[in-house]
């Protein structure tokens, strides 16, 4: 891969900028791992030094195409901030707005139709405690239930009383929600729900021939699930280690999202 000139327009600051690379990346960490859904779906985050503002994707973009520089910044209203010759899907800014709107730790919001995830979605449970990947978002998962397309204000208030403080919510039969205090945070939270998502549903597929589920009890669950959220022994937050490796990764396949 030949070097990407990754030069910062002077219209935008360093911090801001970073932010933005962050951003692209974590799209096309998305589309390489096939979690994309062609144009739709968005990742959102926080201007920095501006609760009221936040990067989106323009729609009509493809996530492997999204740059930098491509992002579109809005205020919480929905008006532009800088100009943009895309628009932003309606979707996307009714629930990233209330998201960022209400959650002060939700510097980034990711919302895929994974398919995993999707299909977990369907289910009364939600995400089963069958694997070491779940055991992460065991109690910490929230449910918003399917009302359409989400382009009417009045969803919003449900929404955002539906994740409450969770740092997941499966909306019933659409995808997932992931909230985090960076992209790298939210990716890998998306990352690990699917994982487990897929491992759920191999493991109900495989089960009328090989018995029934085995489930850890409640109390080891949930002593696994603190061990990841409370940081025990050598774990961090989700993204601390991972992300730079997955960075690195990236700018060896294609840096062209830092442009």
């Amino acid at each position: 891969m030949s070097a990407v000139m990754t030069e910062r327009p002077a219209a935008i600051g360093e911090t801001e900028w970073e932010a933005r690379v962050k951003l692209a990346a974590s799209y096309r960490m998305v589309a390489r791992l096939g979690m994309d859904d062609l144009i739709y779906n968005h990742i959102s985050l926080r201007v920095p030094g501006h609760d009221d503002q936040f990067l989106i994707n323009p729609y009509g973009l493809l996530f492997s195409e999204i740059t930098a520089s491509s992002l579109v910044k809005i205020d919480t209203e929905g008006r532009k901030i800088a100009d943009s010759p895309h628009d932003v899907n309606v979707a996307a800014f009714v629930i990233h707005a209330a998201i960022h709107r209400s959650r002060h730790d939700a510097a980034c919001v990711l919302h895929t139709h994974s398919d995993a995830s999707v299909a977990v979605s369907g289910q009364e449970k939600g995400l089963l405690p069958l694997s070491q990947f779940a055991m992460r978002f065991y109690g910490r998962q929230g449910f918003h239930d399917y009302e359409g397309v989400a382009i009417d204000m009045d969803e919003q208030a449900r929404l955002v009383a539906d994740l409450a403080g969770h740092p997941v919510m499966l909306m019933r039969n659409h995808g997932i929600l992931t909230v985090g205090r960076s992209p790298g945070e939210a990716f890998m939270l998306l990352y690990y729900f699917e994982r487990a998502a897929k491992i759920q549903l191999a493991m109900q597929a495989a089960a009328p021939a090989a018995g029934p589920l085995v489930l850890p009890t409640h109390e080891v669950c949930e002593k696994a699930a603190r061990q990841f959220w409370e940081l025990q022994g050598d774990i961090l937050i989700p993204g601390e280690r991972e992300w730079p490796a997955l960075m690195r990764d990236l700018d060896r396949h294609d840096p062209s999202y830092r442009t």
